[in-house]
């Protein structure tokens, strides 16, 4: 998948993406010997998927051709830290591109 279809399935992606950002703190909160560098960062990334939903929510979110705020931290991460970077590099390429609808 490179972009949610429907506004339904971008709205499920940011809902699995708080999940995955939640699940990350409790992991590292059991380990913060070897995941201590995610408590860096998973404060804003939750934030910041939080606010996206919300706006989706509330019917005030707008796409536009510009990274969402999250972006910026994500690209400092590797995979093992972040390991639903996928997910977050789909929701912001439908973010970037809208929807992918047939024309």
């Amino acid at each position: 998948m490179i972009r949610a279809r429907t506004t339904e399935e971008y709205i499920r992606l940011i809902e699995e993406a708080i999940y995955e950002t939640e699940e990350l703190r409790v992991a590292a909160e059991y380990d913060m010997e070897s995941m201590g560098g995610v408590a860096g960062f998973v404060d804003q990334l939750e934030a910041s998927m939080r606010e996206l939903y919300n706006s989706m929510k509330e019917g005030s979110y707008r796409f536009a051709d510009k990274d969402l705020p999250y972006m910026e931290l994500l690209n400092k991460q590797n995979d093992r830290s972040l390991p639903f970077k996928h997910l977050l590099n789909v929701i912001n390429t439908t973010h970037r591109k809208g929807l992918d609808v047939d024309e």
